[in-house]
């Protein structure tokens, strides 16, 4: 818990619009990317498994739907390490398929570039200019 303490206040400290920016990009992204899966959920349940089955159908909407509400929250700066938490595993997987499958370089830098900024905000925190912030300081 001190490391997270401590990481914050060297973010607030070190904050800058650009962050912000960054952020509220990744979280548009993300919320793009789960509305562009909702839309094809078949041709995502066939990149998780040659084979779809009820487990592939449920795993295909988790995506979807963690990077739709996990998108909005990010954007905001509401809960921002957690719902990034939950985008952590998809965005491997993300990096994995295009390796391991038929690979299209633009999506792996797409996927590695949400990865990397996935994991600054993870460590970082949401800034200044955010809903956690905001709170933080009215409580």
């Amino acid at each position: 818990m001190k490391a997270v303490v401590r990481m914050n206040k060297w973010a607030n400290a070190h904050t800058s619009i650009g962050l912000d920016v960054l952020r509220i990009g990744l979280g548009i992204f993300l919320f793009w990317k789960g509305i562009q899966f909702a839309g094809q959920t078949k041709e995502l349940s066939h990149l998780i498994s040659a084979d779809p089955d009820a487990i592939t159908l449920i795993l295909a909407h988790y995506i979807a739907m963690s990077h739709f509400a996990g998108g909005i929250l990010v954007v905001v700066g509401l809960l921002t390490r957690l719902s990034l938490a939950f985008q952590y595993p998809i965005l491997i997987g993300a990096v994995i398929i295009n390796f391991t499958g038929t690979m299209d370089a633009f999506a792996l830098i797409q996927a590695i570039a949400a990865l990397l900024a996935a994991s600054f905000f993870l460590i970082v925190g949401s800034g200044k200019h955010s809903v956690d912030y905001t709170l933080k300081m009215n409580v």
